[in-house]
Formats: structure tokens, C-alpha cells, sequence
């Protein structure tokens, strides 16, 4: 060492070397990975309700991780695009509908790794998590269909799958007076596919006051041979069908949209492929179409390994493949996932979540607490028809397509009735803001 007039000293040019050298061998100083005890995927009614249920039962540290800056009721869409409701009642804050003592992380995911219980998300950050709840939705597929996404910039095509094209079939809808409407359901995998036919009864309905509902042609194209698949159900839905006057393309498919000349190409479905029986094609004017679009998994599920590596259906391909029962992933105990993202066995839909909800957060609870998962999910979901501006056909069922009444031994509720309009239209949003997504329903 040498040593300064002010008597500090210096590191001689040998000592500085061997300092770097040993800097050099020192391990990389890594930013330490934020782990949370229990992440979930999506801030929709799956995840929001299934954290609720959790931070009631006690658990701390839950955190959601949702893109969108506001929520939306997604059952009352249909109502928005039938006209029975105003798009402003179908949607709040994301941040205002959050659970008390629930974070949100507002940021959408790249990808997860389940094998380091690790996910990177689009903002470039990588956290880590204890246990992972999947419930992102599904993603609509618009580009499936050749010329629908252009034609959505068409005045004549709409939808009532997303918040901004429900209001426009409704203005869409109101004020057709004479011509073709046709209306779209999507085939399987789909959440809940059966909802497009919401806005045509009551679009029906209402040309029905009007005195015009018979200059409209309304058509409905449907992937399978019913409604639903459920008999009892069938049956209203197919006499409302007769009663409005719809005709129906059944084991059908929307194969190409052409909005220059407004042309729909319905196809007939070959079973067990996206392709049409060749020759057998139908074009038909729309001045109103109505498109619930093709549907998948989001990719990212796949890409993690998440999804089955040899899937039963189509339905199930690119799915979270959980135990149906206990939701919780048949191969990552940490693993879980509810609601349309996940294969659970029962129809995609709102009605099917509080079930799921109420298992996965027990089995949750259950193998925190060290004594697994004893919970079971048992295939029910709901699904209310509105057949008509004052009327709902309330189905309930599993998954086996077997009539499910909540009220044991009366089916009488999948009888259309007024009370279930009010039940439906008025009861359930309250029911959904204030109890559904604070896990407490």
C-alpha cells in the first residue's frame, strides 16, 4: 500500500487487480422473485368469486391478475343486445369489484412454467407463486371465420359476445323493419354457445309488438341438431322457435362472411371437423347478422404444458386439464383451474361457477390445512333463456344433460315463466355485483 500526504491509503496497482479478479468470481446479484402464495389467473367472475371464497375462509396473500380496466357482467350482454338493458348496467371498474383483502395486478401473462411454479408476464415480469388458480376465460377467435372480422366494421354485423358490439345490435336490431336476420351460434368449445339465441327471442318479440316481425325472416344456424342437448329444455325453446317463425339450419356453421354484398355461407358441419360436407353450402342476404364467434383456449395454456397431451374432444384440446371433480390439474398438485378455461366436464357457462367456485376453493382450503382435497364439483350449471321481453326458460342441468332442478323435485322452473324474468333480469345482477363477486353466493 502506498500512503497520500493526508495519510489515506491507497491500493497498490498489483492489489487493484486481485480485487477484480475476486469481484469477478463473486455469483451474479439476481433480483429476488416475488412469490405469491396463491396467484389467479383472470379477474372475470371465475376469479374474482373463487378469491373471494378463499380471502371469507381465511387465506392471506391472494392476488388476481387481470388486464382489463373494467368488469362485465357477461350474461347481461344479452340483455344489452336485445334492448331490455343499457350497456352502462353491464359493466363497473375492475378495481371497484375487486374482494376486500384481494390485490389486483393489472398485467395479462406471457407464459407459466409450471415446473418452477413460476409465470412471466407481458409487462416483462416474473413472479412466482405457491399455489395457481387458471380462470382466464376464452379467447373469440374472430379471424376462424373468413370475412367476419372485416365485416364487423360493417353496420350490418354485430354481435353480443363483446360489450361494444352488444350495443350495436341492439341499435341494430331496433330498428330493422323488414328483410333477413340471422343470427350465428358457435359450435363447442364455446362459453355458453346456447346465449346467442337470447337476443333473438327478444328481438322477435319486439318486431312481434311492433307489427313487423312478419316481414323478417329470422334464421338461426345451429352447430348441432337442438337448442341445448337437454330434451326437456328442447322442447320450450323449440315451441318458441315455431311460435316467432324462425327457421332453423341445423348441424350447420357460418363458413364465410362477405360483407360487400351482405352475404352469410352456411355450411353443413362435417361431424368431428371445423370443415363443410362438400356441394352442401347455402348463401343467404342478412340485413342483420348476429355472430357468436368460434372460440379456443388462450395459447399459452398448451404452451406450459397445462392443457392434455392427447384430448377426448375438441371441446377439451388446449384446455387446463384438471380432475373434473376436485378442478384441481391431474399432473401440478399446485395447479387449478374453473370455468371456461378449464375441462371440467360440465357445459361452459356463468351458471356452472358457483359449484366450482364453492369445490375449489374448500379443496384449496383442504390442502393448505395439510387434509387434500375432499370437495367435489358435481356437473351443474344454469342457463336462463330469455324467451321473450317478460319470460325466461330456466335450465338447469349436469353434465350428462340431465335435468338439474335447485328446488328438488320441481322441473317446472324449465317451464317459461314470468318469475323467472324478474329472477333473471333484476335478481341476478344484484345477486352478481354485491354477493357473487365478494365469494359470498
Amino acid at each position: 500500500m502506498t500512503t497520500t500526504s493526508n495519510g489515506d491509503a491507497q491500493p497498490t496497482k498489483q492489489s487493484a487487480q486481485q480485487a477484480a479478479k475476486q469481484a469477478a468470481q463473486q455469483p451474479t446479484q439476481q433480483p429476488t422473485l416475488t412469490t405469491y402464495r396463491v396467484l389467479v389467473i383472470g379477474g372475470g367472475n371465475a376469479g374474482l368469486s373463487v378469491a373471494g371464497r378463499l380471502q371469507r375462509a381465511g387465506i392471506p396473500d391472494i392476488t388476481v391478475i387481470e388486464p382489463r380496466v373494467n368488469h362485465v357482467y357477461q350474461p347481461m350482454l344479452s340483455h344489452v343486445a336485445g334492448g331490455t338493458a343499457k350497456a352502462s348496467q353491464a359493466t363497473r371498474p375492475q378495481a371497484d369489484v375487486m374482494p376486500t383483502g384481494v390485490t389486483l395486478l393489472r398485467d395479462a401473462v406471457a407464459s407459466v412454467d409450471p415446473e418452477t411454479s413460476s409465470l412471466v408476464l407481458e409487462s416483462g415480469r416474473r413472479v412466482g407463486y405457491e399455489h395457481l388458480i387458471v380462470c382466464p376465460g376464452i379467447v373469440q377467435d374472430w379471424d376462424a371465420i373468413p370475412g367476419l372480422r372485416a365485416a364487423l366494421q360493417s353496420p350490418r354485423v354485430a354481435s353480443s359476445y363483446e360489450i361494444r358490439l352488444a350495443d350495436k345490435t341492439s341499435h341494430l336490431l331496433r330498428d330493422l323493419r323488414d328483410g333477413t336476420a340471422v343470427f350465428v351460434q358457435a359450435p363447442e368449445p364455446a362459453s355458453f354457445a346456447g346465449a346467442i339465441q337470447k337476443p333473438m327471442y327478444l328481438a322477435c318479440d319486439y318486431w312481434r309488438a311492433r307489427g313487423v316481425l312478419d316481414r323478417i325472416r329470422v334464421v338461426l344456424v345451429l352447430p348441432d341438431a337442438t337448442p341445448l342437448g337437454v330434451p326437456e329444455i328442447d322442447a320450450e325453446l323449440e315451441r318458441k322457435v315455431a311460435e316467432y317463425g324462425i327457421e332453423v339450419r341445423r348441424e350447420s356453421r357460418l363458413s364465410e362472411v362477405i360483407a360487400d354484398s351482405s352475404t352469410a355461407v352456411i355450411g353443413k358441419a362435417t361431424v368431428g371437423t371445423t370443415a363443410d360436407v362438400e356441394g352442401e353450402s347455402e348463401r343467404i342476404h342478412y340485413d342483420a347478422l348476429v355472430v357468436e364467434p368460434p372460440q379456443r383456449a388462450p395459447a399459452w395454456i398448451a404452451e406450459a404444458g397445462l392443457a392434455a397431451a392427447a384430448p377426448l374432444t375438441d371441446s377439451e384440446a388446449g384446455f387446463v386439464d384438471v380432475d373434473g371433480r376436485t378442478l384441481q390439474h391431474r399432473r401440478y398438485p399446485n395447479v387449478w383451474s374453473l370455468g371456461d378455461a378449464a375441462v371440467s366436464g360440465s357445459q361452459r357457462s356463468g351458471g356452472a361457477l358457483r359449484k366450482q367456485t364453492k369445490a375449489l376453493a374448500e379443496n384449496l382450503v383442504g390442502v393448505l390445512g395439510g387434509k387434500g382435497a375432499r370437495s367435489e364439483y358435481d356437473g351443474y350449471t344454469v342457463a336462463p333463456f330469455t324467451v321473450s321481453r317478460s319470460s325466461v326458460v330456466f335450465a338447469e342441468f349436469d353434465a350428462d344433460g340431465q335435468q338439474r332442478p335447485s328446488i328438488p323435485f320441481w322441473k317446472g322452473l324449465a317451464r317459461e315463466r314470468r318469475l323467472t324474468w324478474v329472477f333473471d333480469r333484476r335478481v341476478l345482477p344484484w345477486v352478481y355485483w354485491n354477493l357473487i363477486l365478494k365469494g359470498r353466493a
